[in-house]
């Protein structure tokens, strides 16, 4: 018989717990710098608590103002973030923290003065409590909806004769709208995707795996890349919700064939590296999702051996800094003609490693996707 207790978990040591956290927290400080530590904080508190407005006013602003203002602002939203009952309760435990019981005895006895912080502080790890609980059970849902999201989208580079393939995609944050997908159409036959669906977060996902099953449903039977798009199109406008919309890149290619089929829905325009010298193809037709009888058009590009084709999300240009700064077109096409000898994998990492770069620190602003496509005989 089994011992009963020898599949049960010890808790963790809570000294053990905090020295590791303490050691890690000193080599992030160690490596980013304090100041700069700091300062990445409170940024990621404002993006977060704060509107475009509220943050705008603060540029405007001196220092000493700015610092009584950001902190007015973040205790404001935050108050207003939280249920009625937790806004009542935090107000209670800074009023408990404050507040005095004066005790005062006549006569022979002394006087005492009794002070009852401690119930505000327990007020406030009462809330503590509730947020990190309802925190805990959101991110076992979006672990869960990540774990498929992943089941959904090809775990490796496809191999296709006469193409190299090399496929990727960051979410911004647990689950992400980007879509990157192979659909194996036949023995010679193949096509790629890229789909970015407007916002990020759980309802983009949601959308963006409508997005997808509709298009696997649909890209092996119909042999124009025009009626595909339409079809998407009356689908997702009678299906996608209410200020949803979504661009795609669909490509439809052949084994051992340099022409490449393709369908751009929305999308930014994808380049052509031929050698050191970049194409960018033409605006492809509407997004998918806003017009039902919105018009779309197939395009057809001929590549030769080493040219290559980058597919990208609009997370990739518009990659953010610490100054606000985006990515930006211009550094994409000064980045990509020193990578034009190399694979379609050193391609897309040296172009993810530039982006990656150039954001440093920052919280990541959007999903980034890539697909590199190379011919080669």
């Amino acid at each position: 018989m089994a011992n009963p207790e020898s599949g049960t978990r010890h808790e963790p040591n809570l000294l053990q717990t905090l020295g590791q956290d303490a050691r890690h927290i000193w080599k992030d400080v160690h490596r980013t710098g304090f100041k700069r530590t700091i300062n990445r904080t409170f940024l990621d508190l404002q993006q977060f608590y704060l509107s475009a407005h509220s943050r705008d006013r603060l540029v405007g602003m001196g220092r000493t103002r700015r610092a009584v203002f950001l902190v007015g602002w973040l205790l404001k939203s935050l108050f207003l973030k939280l249920t009625p009952a937790r806004r009542v309760l935090l107000a209670l435990s800074f009023v408990l923290m404050w507040q005095a019981a004066n005790v005062e005895s006549r006569g022979d006895t002394t006087q005492i003065s009794i002070h009852f912080p401690f119930l505000g502080i327990v007020t406030l790890l009462l809330i503590l409590m509730l947020e990190l609980k309802d925190k805990l059970l959101a991110r076992e849902e979006l672990e869960a909806g990540r774990s498929v999201q992943r089941a959904l989208m090809p775990d490796s580079s496809p191999t296709i004769p006469g193409w190299d393939v090399w496929l990727f995609t960051r979410s911004a944050n647990d689950v992400g709208g980007d879509l990157v997908d192979y659909l194996p159409l036949g023995e010679q036959r193949f096509g790629l995707v890229l789909g970015d669906v407007a916002g990020k977060g759980l309802p983009a996902a949601l959308l963006m795996a409508k997005l997808q099953s509709t298009l696997r449903a649909l890209a092996a039977v119909e042999t124009s890349l025009a009626e595909l798009g339409q079809t998407m199109n009356r689908i997702l406008c009678r299906d996608g919700l209410p200020n949803r919309f979504a661009t795609l890149v669909y490509l439809d290619l052949g084994a051992g064939s340099g022409g490449v089929r393709m369908l751009n829905a929305g999308h930014p325009p994808p380049l052509v590296l031929r050698g050191t010298t970049l194409e960018e193809l033409p605006n492809g037709s509407m997004a998918l999702g806003m017009f039902p009888e919105a018009i779309f058009s197939e395009q057809r590009v001929e590549f030769a051996d080493g040219d290559a084709l980058i597919v990208f999300s609009d997370g990739l240009t518009e990659a953010m800094n610490g100054s606000a700064e985006f990515f930006g077109d211009e550094r994409l096409r000064a980045r990509l003609p020193a990578l034009a000898r190399m694979t379609a994998e050193g391609i897309g990492t040296g172009v993810v490693a530039a982006v990656d770069e150039f954001v440093g620190d920052a919280r990541p602003h959007d999903d980034l996707s890539l697909i590199v496509l190379r011919r080669v005989s």
